[in-house]
């Protein structure tokens, strides 16, 4: 394995323990702690870091190696579609992040398009698995869920991400 390779396998590892941990450290903000989506944060680095194929990696089993081994979130339907969402954030940072050039303003760029295009996967990925249970997930409860009650952690990613990538890559 070549240095560069083995150095995204290191962060893409680190990526899944953050994922696993950190809901713990935001579980214990009463009544803002989900709604700083913390799991988010080490997928949408890992594509921005490591670039495509690892950010969906790490974003599609980041969810639910933590339902499976903590039950949280449930694996049906939470779990499942925010595996989706979370590989859709992974792949887009990584793809548009490379595609426009790694620059300062390329990294907010790549993380509100891949923040926007993630939430439309987890919509949709909702919407079929609520259909396959015989549920329904309306589009009220996907707006207050991807956007009304998401600001806190889209405000708290636009401000932490890029300044991370940007340390990152100068260390390199």
């Amino acid at each position: 394995m070549k240095d560069g390779q083995t150095r995204k396998l290191v962060i893409s590892a680190l990526c899944v323990a953050l994922a696993f941990l950190l809901p713990f450290l935001t579980g214990q903000i009463p009544q803002i702690g989900s709604m700083l989506s913390p799991m988010h944060i080490p997928v949408l680095l890992c594509g921005l870091l490591c670039g495509w194929p690892w950010g969906l990696a790490v974003g599609f089993v980041s969810p639910l190696l933590r339902s499976l081994i903590l039950g949280m979130p449930p694996l049906m339907p939470m779990a499942t579609a925010m595996a989706f969402e979370m590989a859709a954030y992974g792949l887009v940072s990584g793809l548009i992040y490379a595609a426009l050039g790694r620059k300062k303003r390329n990294i907010y760029i790549a993380l509100i398009a891949a923040m926007l295009v993630g939430r439309a996967v987890f919509g949709l990925a909702m919407l079929a698995l609520m259909g396959l249970t015989g549920g329904s997930y309306t589009f009220a409860a996907f707006l207050s869920g991807a956007f009304i009650k998401a600001w806190p952690g889209i405000i708290l990613h636009i401000l932490i991400i890029p300044p991370i990538v940007m340390a990152v890559e100068k260390i390199k």
